[in-house]
């Protein structure tokens, strides 16, 4: 880096350290400074040796680390009046930055609501699309009402009173089947699988069936 930009960043980080008037390290200073205008690490540690060194600022070395702050002494004195008005002044300020939070909060929230909610635009076509899907239905339960072969309960109870007599009946054949079969294979000499399959026996099991409970 030239002489004059050597210039130039000092002289933009001591008005940096002196407006700002609080502690800093060299890399909060490059970390802060870097983007806004470019200052490389090296060059930043050397401008605030300088200025340490010409005690324009001060240095406090705390372990393996120096911190940097704004000299004091050029700064007024402030009484006990003059703090406590200040302080009054922070908590206002204070206050008033809570306030315009929540408020940005509480506007933020509303465009989200109002960006999720649908355009007027949307909501006609919305509307069109419900009206066709109940004109549909509407037409459907027109012909459901006028087709002319209804069941009706008696039928429907019919149905059903002889498919409970027809599960009854499977179900007392089954057994009746079972025990005859169990009373065969006590004396057959090979397995079960292998006498169903010589007779031609298909179970409900081979045909992936079952009983209905009813």
């Amino acid at each position: 880096m030239s002489k004059s930009k050597d210039a130039v960043a000092v002289a933009i980080i001591l008005k940096y350290l002196n407006d700002q008037n609080r502690p800093y390290s060299t890399q909060d200073v490059f970390g802060n400074l870097q983007k806004e205008h470019g200052f490389g690490k090296t060059a930043v540690v050397k401008a605030m040796e300088q200025l340490a060194q010409q005690g324009k600022i001060k240095e406090k070395v705390y372990g393996k680390q120096k911190i940097y702050f704004a000299d004091q002494a050029q700064f007024p004195c402030i009484s006990d009046p003059e703090l406590k008005n200040l302080d009054s002044q922070i908590t206002e300020l204070s206050s008033k930055v809570q306030a315009v939070q929540q408020n940005c909060k509480q506007m933020e929230t509303e465009l989200k609501d109002l960006n999720s909610a649908m355009t007027t635009d949307d909501m006609v076509k919305e509307i069109e699309a419900l009206k066709e899907e109940c004109a549909n239905h509407t037409e459907k339960l027109k012909k459901i009402k006028s087709a002319t072969n209804h069941v009706t309960p008696a039928e429907k109870e019919k149905v059903y009173s002889e498919r409970k007599q027809y599960c009854k009946e499977w179900r007392k054949r089954k057994r009746m089947a079972t025990d005859l079969f169990d009373a065969i294979l006590e004396g057959y000499p090979k397995s079960k699988k292998q006498f169903f399959e010589e007779v031609g026996v298909e179970t409900d099991e081979d045909c992936k069936v079952t009983i209905p409970d009813v």
